[in-house]
């Protein structure tokens, strides 16, 4: 029989060496895919990777240090991270108006733009090639699974983005109706006379502009403008790829715009963005036809020489102007009435209502 003070010592060791237990197994992410890993000895194995961890002796998972991700480029709403054959781009709620981020964050507004994207991407694949790869978190590292990327994450591939934003307008309205009251132009495009305000234009044109850092105005440019800009990028190519920006982009247009009023809503004007793949194949990026780069109408009420109610941001720049001195903070009612918008636009035309 052993002696009371050595069964009390022997106690303490074992307690100890279950303070002190080496993992069982630890489950590691690596790029989206799970596995066991534990060395020959029982000793676990560090990995930077490593995302959770079971001991045999407490019964229970213990989480470990993830990978942690930044931002490799922020803009006023997106956050891209570099996932390494790919990129993850975040929708936030932020909110941006007049190139401005607001002080506001509009809850569930990344989703709308993240899922919104997904139906457009998926809907004109077949016509023009884009970037997306997925939207589902179980894709991405563990990192994009925490609730705050919830319906905001799209995984993406590496794109040379080029140096433009391909804008199209189908109705005359806001910045191309000041200079058409002015002159009689758009960007430098000849109209015909005696248009209204929201009016459909005759065709859709495409009006590029320069791409602004935070803070920096887009500036409008002409084609000829976007050919010199690209050339100096791509030596005897800037025509070539300034042709396919244009010729793209009013494609997805009116192929968009048409489905759209099927459903209700008019897309006045919209922008793109495009990139170069490996093989210098011309493919459409960003984001896509959301109510961030979008003005979306009702077709309902529709009347052209004046104004159009919309289910895009359109309402918080109203709001900002009647407000001067806001110093770019919303009340709730703007905040609650504009999600409230871009949630109607999604159910519209998707046919379904946001789930996330």
């Amino acid at each position: 029989m052993k002696c009371r003070k050595t069964a009390k010592t022997e106690n303490q060791e074992r307690k100890k060496e279950k303070r002190n237990c080496f993992p069982e197994k630890i489950v590691v992410q690596l790029l989206g895919k799970t596995r066991n890993k534990q060395t020959d000895d029982g000793m676990p194995a560090c990995e930077e990777e490593c995302v959770r961890i079971s001991c045999k002796h407490y019964g229970k998972k213990r989480m470990s240090a993830m990978k942690e991700f930044k931002p490799m480029k922020e803009g006023k709403v997106r956050e891209i991270y570099d996932n390494g054959d790919s990129l993850i781009m975040v929708a936030t709620d932020r909110i941006s108006a007049f190139d401005v981020i607001l002080k506001n964050k509009i809850t569930d507004k990344g989703a709308v733009l993240t899922q919104m994207s997904k139906f457009w991407f998926d809907y004109t694949e077949d016509v023009v090639p884009n970037h997306m790869i997925s939207v589902d978190t179980k894709d991405m590292p563990e990192f994009f699974q925490q609730e705050q990327f919830k319906g905001k994450c799209m995984m993406c591939k590496k794109l040379e983005m080029l140096p433009i934003e391909c804008i199209v307008r189908g109705y005359i309205t806001g910045s191309g109706w000041a200079s058409y009251q002015e002159n009689g132009t758009v960007c430098g495009i000849k109209l015909p006379e005696g248009l209204q305000e929201s009016q459909q234009l005759p065709e859709p044109i495409y009006t590029p502009s320069t791409k602004a850092e935070i803070g920096d105005h887009d500036e409008n440019i002409s084609y000829e403008k976007s050919v010199e800009i690209l050339e100096k990028v791509y030596p005897g190519k800037g025509e070539f790829y300034a042709n396919e920006l244009k010729e793209k982009t009013i494609t997805l247009y009116k192929k968009c715009a048409e489905y759209a009023l099927s459903k209700g809503i008019i897309i006045a004007d919209t922008k793109f963005e495009f990139g170069l793949d490996e093989n210098g194949n011309v493919i459409l990026g960003d984001e896509m036809l959301t109510p961030d780069s979008s003005r979306f109408w009702p077709k309902e009420g529709y009347e052209p020489g004046k104004g159009q109610p919309s289910y895009d941001k359109q309402f918080v720049r109203d709001w900002l102007k009647a407000n001067p001195d806001s110093d770019y903070n919303l009340p709730q009612d703007v905040i609650d009435k504009t999600i409230a918008k871009y949630k109607e636009a999604y159910e519209l035309l998707t046919g379904k209502p946001l789930s996330i």
